[in-house]
């Protein structure tokens, strides 16, 4: 097994959210306004992905993409406040299927349950739209979990039995909800997180002592502990002991960091986050308490410029030519920084982490891979 990281450089724009399929054969990503569906070869992963067909109906930036667990129907939506299903059709076109979702703000990321039988779809309009089949009508139907929603939903996560669904909003508050519909699941057994679950009981709410946006929310693989990441810089962990209870335990690890934007588990004790820091950071712990592993990628401090030129040298009195202008100040508008031109009037790469810009979404690929798509418009899987 390689273990040198695929990197797809997939165009220039930034990509919101990328989805493997379960066989990992098909990737979704998203880009503008639009979804681009590449086909991958999973015993070849460092060919570069064939794009097969791009999906087109919304008309505003698509902010999330995720495809079913059997990976026969892909989910999107936009801040064109739609959300849509597509499936594939025998002649190879996605054909889309509407869903009523009832929101009058931007749709900001959706989800699909652990069995396919429903799907999520967090807003700005201080929803969670919780979406089903209804076959007479050939759509998609919802039903909203509102209180004590107060902002924008930025992620969302099912736990392992298909009815719990947490969320994060930007008044900095974690919420688990019930998302139990019923005709549609089945009756869950009772967990730490309670016992009687009709729909939009509230499980829990949790902030720290910053309220910081919250960016990623994510369920253990057993479901019985949740971790977040939120614009403070720091990672929280919840382990609850059952309905109307307090906490087990609580906690909040800080980091100095810039902040992260999503996380992902890689096992019961380990968790994988990335963000602005443009690498992915490796937590390991327990109900005794959490602290940071280590960085996937060696990462240079990134306060100290590249050098270009020898100590000595007139470079900085040399003029630059209009060309190289107008690079350095693509630079500074794409990254936040800027290289003097070197000797080939090239600008030297900026950082030293293959991502050059803001991670968006992580996802888990396989057994020790993890993948991830930012805002420089690749797509990495890493091992970690």
């Amino acid at each position: 097994m390689s273990k040198v990281p695929a990197v797809y450089q997939l165009g220039h724009l930034p990509i919101k959210d990328h989805v493997f399929s379960p066989d990992r054969s098909i990737l979704a990503i998203t880009k503008g306004n639009d979804v681009e569906i590449y086909q991958v070869s999973p015993n070849q992963l460092s060919t570069k992905p064939l794009l097969i067909t791009t999906l087109k109906d919304h008309d505003k930036t698509v902010t999330s993409v995720d495809i079913s667990p059997d990976g026969s129907r892909i989910l999107t939506c936009s801040q064109d406040r739609n959300a849509l299903v597509w499936e594939q059709t025998p002649t190879g076109d996605f054909k889309p299927t509407l869903v009523l979702l009832r929101i009058n703000r931007a749709a900001t990321v959706c989800r699909w349950s652990p069995d396919g039988k429903k799907f999520a779809v967090g807003s700005s309009d201080r929803i969670i739209a919780v979406c089903y089949y209804e076959q007479e009508n050939d759509w998609w139907v919802s039903k909203h979990l509102k209180k004590p929603l107060k902002s924008t939903i930025t992620t969302i996560d099912w736990h392992p039995n298909g009815v719990l669904l947490a969320c994060g909003s930007t008044d900095g508050h974690v919420r688990v909800f019930s998302g139990y519909i019923k005709g549609i699941d089945s009756k869950p057994e009772p967990s730490v997180w309670g016992t009687k679950l009709p729909f939009q009981t509230l499980c829990g709410d949790y902030t720290n002592e910053t309220n910081a946006w919250i960016h990623g929310v994510k369920f253990s693989p057993d479901g019985n502990v949740l971790a977040y990441v939120s614009h403070d810089s720091s990672l929280g962990f919840i382990y609850p002991q059952g309905e109307e209870l307090p906490p087990r335990a609580i906690f909040n690890v800080k980091t100095n960091y810039l902040p992260f934007k999503c996380i992902v588990w890689l096992d019961d004790q380990r968790v994988c986050a990335g963000g602005f820091n443009c690498n992915l950071v490796v937590f390991k712990g327990s109900e005794a308490g959490w602290q940071e592993a280590y960085q996937v990628e060696e990462q240079k401090d990134l306060t100290k410029d590249v050098p270009h030129a020898k100590v000595g040298d007139d470079d900085d009195d040399e003029e630059i030519s209009s060309h190289q202008a107008l690079n350095m100040f693509k630079q500074m508008d794409l990254k936040g920084r800027v290289s003097r031109p070197g000797a080939s009037g090239k600008p030297a790469k900026a950082l030293s982490t293959i991502h050059q810009n803001t991670i968006n979404s992580i996802r888990n690929f396989s057994n020790g891979k993890v993948s991830t798509s930012g805002i420089d418009g690749k797509v990495v899987i890493f091992n970690v």
